[in-house]
């Protein structure tokens, strides 16, 4: 049995329009957002083998959040530029490339990346994955080349607004 955990990045700062990208940092309302859903997340009890993130900042930001919260070495989160506003070839690429001896995998990414990913695995349901969004995903494999389109059960979909009535996408 493999899990992913497929995290969308907290909400993040559009104060300076003239930023690249991948070097916005959090909102306000994303640093509420990213510890909140950590502990969502932990409260669930499950342990982490691996964290990677997208290299973005925003995408970092809510990795280091997760690791503070399950305990797990900001050191040692798996930061990976392929990751970064990837697409499902791509992200199925990196999953069936992950080390067998990790069970449990958190990826940190973006949209619409992975919505179109969680719906490709799974049954499609999921309209959008929200900022600070999770979606849990159980393999029936031994390995991760195994995973494929559709062999992905939707364990659970958690996002902010399911506990903050200000949240938004």
């Amino acid at each position: 049995m493999k899990h992913l955990i497929l995290v969308r990045h907290a909400k993040s700062s559009w104060k300076n329009p003239g930023m690249e990208d991948h070097d916005r940092p959090l909102s306000k309302r994303g640093k509420r957002d990213a510890p909140f859903m950590a502990k969502i997340f932990r409260d669930k009890k499950i342990t982490p083998d691996l964290l990677a993130s997208s290299t973005a900042v925003r995408a970092v930001a809510i990795a280091e959040e997760f690791a503070d919260k399950l305990d797990y070495k900001k050191s040692k989160i798996r930061k990976n530029s392929e990751l970064y506003l990837s697409e499902t070839d791509n992200l199925l690429q990196y999953v069936q490339s992950l080390d067998n001896e990790d069970k449990t995998v958190m990826i940190f990414g973006h949209n619409p990346g992975i919505t179109w990913f969680a719906n490709y695995l799974t049954d499609g349901s999921i309209d959008n994955v929200p900022t600070s969004g999770i979606v849990a995903i159980d393999f029936d494999v031994k390995k991760w080349k195994e995973v494929s389109a559709g062999s992905g059960k939707l364990i659970f979909f958690e996002y902010p607004k399911l506990y903050f009535k200000d949240a938004e996408d």
